[in-house]
Parts: structure tokens; sequence; C-alpha cells
């Protein structure tokens, strides 16, 4: 994740069929959330919404999530790729086609999906492409994945929005953030699981443009 990795990081998608194996086991990974203490995998309270948000490196993603009122549990990840059950280790070579990812359950009742996507469109950079900042390569690109297709239609909606925004504020690139339906999600490793809350001083590379994102809370 830092400035020595820049040309080591793959910027271009594998083919599925060149993608590492991985493995039929899920890795082992915390049970129980470090702040909150909600169960990582569930069972999760009945009317609870899911999303899948790459920002970058999840680390300060996952932070910025947990601490939104109305969220029951976060939980770091890999998703968007082929490989069954990768390794940190091995989605960071770029060969597994998963970008980083955090695992949002919220109660839509107490936080908005759109007050969410106000929060992601803001506090990182999503028309980097294969990257954030320093952080090179496909497992960095910034990502929504949904669970129904009126997450789908308010995600694209709150996108164009935020172009448009940018556009007025002078920025000229577009916006990469690929929104799809979600596919398998992977629980990262436990080290992983609310990094920064276990080393406070940790690294986050989260930088936002500065534009704000039109999205109204609930």
């Amino acid at each position: 994740m830092f400035l020595t990795e820049l040309f080591s990081k793959k910027t271009t998608m594998p083919e599925p069929q060149n993608a590492l194996p991985g493995r039929e086991a899920p890795l082992p990974t915390a049970t129980h959330h470090t702040v909150n203490r909600q169960p990582l995998k569930g069972p999760y309270p009945e009317g609870m919404k899911t999303v899948l948000l790459g920002m970058g490196c999840f680390w300060g993603a996952e932070r910025l999530m947990w601490q939104l009122p109305g969220v029951y549990v976060t939980a770091v990840g890999y998703a968007g790729g082929y490989t069954k059950n990768p390794t940190y280790q091995e989605t960071t070579t770029g060969q597994t086609g998963h970008t980083e990812v955090v695992l949002v359950v919220y109660d839509p009742k107490v936080v908005g999906f759109g007050e969410i996507l106000k929060v992601f469109f803001e506090e990182h950079d999503p028309t980097q492409g294969m990257r954030q900042g320093n952080d090179v390569g496909t497992t960095y690109r910034s990502a929504i994945y949904v669970e129904d297709e009126a997450q789908l239609a308010e995600a694209k909606t709150a996108r164009d929005a935020y172009q448009a925004q940018l556009k007025k504020a002078g920025h000229r690139e577009p916006i990469t953030t690929e929104i799809a339906m979600a596919g398998t999600f992977y629980f990262a490793e436990a080290e992983h699981q609310q990094y920064l809350a276990k080393n406070p001083n940790g690294y986050c590379g989260l930088r936002g443009t500065g534009v704000s994102c039109p999205v109204p809370a609930l």
C-alpha cells in the first residue's frame, strides 16, 4: 500500500482463466467486530441491508463506515474478482481480479443508502481508475456492489449527480466507479478486520476531491 510498491501493481484486470485458483476453504477470520462486538458473519437482524464499497485501501474506508449512525456492523474483504477465498498477498498481485471492499450492514430506518453513498463519493477520489493516490493496482479500484435493483439505480443516480458536481468544480476526469450487483464476498484475514481500531496510527490513504456530493441524507 505504499509508494515503494508503485511499480509492482497490476492495473489491468486478469482474464478469468488466468486468475489464481485460490482454495475451497474460507480463510480464518475474526468472529466479532472489534469496536461494536457485533458478529461479522451474522446472523444480522431482520430488515438490515448490505452493500460492498471499494474506496482504495479498506482500512480507512471501514473506519469511516463503522462510525456512521445506523451501521450495524462492518467487515473488510475481497470482491469483484475470480479467485476463490483469496489471501491478502494473492489479491495484491493483481492476479485475482478482486478489489478491497468494506461490507456495510446497515439499518435503512436509521441511515439512508443515499447518506452512505454521499460519504462514499466524498471521502475518496472516484476518478482515479485502478488506484487511490499512491495505492496502485486493481485491488484499489473504486466500486459499489449492491444487493438489489433499487440500490443499483440509486448508486447510478448518485454517481451521475456527483459527476455533474465534479464538472462544475473543474474536474475533467470521469468517475470510474464500478457499479454492479454484488457477487461473492470473501472475508479478509483477522488482522485486517477493524485494523485502525487496533492500530490508531496505522496507514490511511483516503483523500477526497473536496467536492460535495448532492445526495440528500435520510
